[in-house]
């Protein structure tokens, strides 16, 4: 099954450059992993007009899921779960299920000596306010649960910005969820670093591969400057079958190689980044 995801992004550090996105960046390479497709990625920052402003314009895109990353903390300015909220018309309550799981968080906090004592403050109960219906998703490394919420046939899950909380919790749940409903699609993508050849030239090349391998995309990405060319060329397909789409891809960059050494240019494979 064709899978489409947008993934919507919060947090004020990202849009004044303190700190750097990492999270979509490997998100949405264990989306595409699976075959499911990210149709876009959106940063805004801690406000519940635009948190909600953006929420209702993805509702109305053709996509199967909505991924936000970051603001279901207990600071003030964690604030998805309340412009989520807004956006569906739904009331924020507190979830039973969630604060059990912060219960025990911190109860397992006080046992390995990190705190004295613990007391449901406010601020710690605010971490279990969901969306009525939402579903808490169980958070291996952290305090706030990620928070599952069906409307009007999309799934909007929300998960921590903390890294370490957001790559758990999608490894343990998210992902294996995506995984089942894509039905074992494959992706298989290759790249090589070509020299000797500018990007100009390179273009009808691009075109006429793809031309001839229409299920495969190519992108190019320049690594040196116009007079000293230097491009990274990046093919990538999905297919039912994992042996299809390697199949696939492998023609394509075999005619891709040879119409780029008839331009004098060199080609070596590049280093699949993880």
């Amino acid at each position: 099954m064709h899978l489409s995801i947008e993934i919507i992004c919060v947090g004020t550090e990202l849009l004044i450059g303190k700190t750097l996105n990492t999270n979509a960046n490997w998100l949405a390479k264990r989306i595409t992993n699976l075959g499911a497709k990210v149709e876009r990625i959106t940063v805004i920052g801690d406000d519940v007009g635009e948190i909600s402003s953006v929420m209702k314009n993805a509702m109305q895109r053709n996509n199967d899921f909505i991924i936000t990353l970051g603001g279901l903390g207990p600071t003030f300015d964690d604030k998805t779960l309340e412009g989520i909220a807004k956006a569906l018309n739904l009331k924020l309550e507190i979830n039973d299920e969630a604060l059990k799981m912060i219960k025990k968080r911190y109860r397992s906090y006080m046992k390995e000596g990190q705190m004295k004592t613990f007391e449901l403050t406010q601020p710690r109960v605010k971490m279990a306010r969901l969306p009525e219906a939402a579903e808490p998703l169980p958070n291996p490394v952290g305090t706030a649960p990620a928070v599952l919420t069906n409307c009007d046939g999309k799934t909007v899950i929300s998960l921590p910005g903390v890294p370490s909380e957001m790559k758990a919790i999608s490894e343990t749940t998210v992902l294996p969820i995506l995984k089942k409903i894509t039905g074992g699609l494959a992706f298989s993508e290759k790249s090589i670093v070509m020299t000797g050849v500018v990007e100009s030239e390179m273009a009808p090349i691009i075109d006429e591969v793809m031309h001839n391998y229409p299920r495969v995309y190519i992108k190019s990405h320049p690594k040196g400057a116009e007079r000293i060319p230097k491009i990274e060329l990046h093919l990538s397909t999905t297919a039912e079958d994992p042996k299809i789409a390697k199949e696939r891809v492998s023609r394509a960059l075999r005619q891709l190689s040879e119409r780029i050494q008839k331009k004098g240019g060199k080609i070596r494979h590049a280093r699949r980044k993880i």
